[in-house]
């Protein structure tokens, strides 16, 4: 019976749990290797926090951290399809708020992986971390 099922399927349709589970393996790898610095490193973390005080952020010292932190859990929950939506959720937040303050006037590839996440989040938000995730062993 199964084996009917997937004969029906068209090829696309096969193939996007995997396509789902490469787009989070990419997506949550960059977010992990883009952050980790700023885990790892109180200075880096100083610097954010002094990049975030040039854009008039209110509790840079506050905002920085949690950003960061977001951002790296968000990378690793990406990885394992762990809690997707809600943290496509706050990844989705947590850009918007970046392209929003930082990106707004920058040109279009300055304000392209920033505007990229939001709608990645969006997207994982939505539809969750498919079938090849630790999500599928909490329901």
């Amino acid at each position: 019976m199964a084996r009917n099922n997937l004969i029906t399927l068209s090829g696309n349709e096969r193939f996007a749990d995997a396509a789902l589970l490469l787009l989070r393996l990419v997506t949550g790898g960059f977010l992990i290797y883009q952050s980790h610095d700023n885990v790892f490193s109180a200075e880096r973390m100083g610097e954010f926090a002094k990049f975030l005080t040039q854009f008039n952020f209110v509790a840079p010292e506050l905002m920085a951290p949690l950003s960061v932190y977001a951002q790296f859990a968000a990378g690793i929950a990406f990885v394992l399809g762990l809690l997707t939506r809600w943290f496509g959720l706050i990844t989705a937040f947590n850009f918007a708020v970046a392209v929003w303050m930082v990106h707004w006037n920058d040109p279009v590839p300055g304000i392209w992986p920033a505007a990229i996440l939001v709608f990645l989040g969006l997207y994982f938000g939505t539809r969750g971390a498919g079938r090849y995730a630790l999500d599928n062993l909490l329901k």
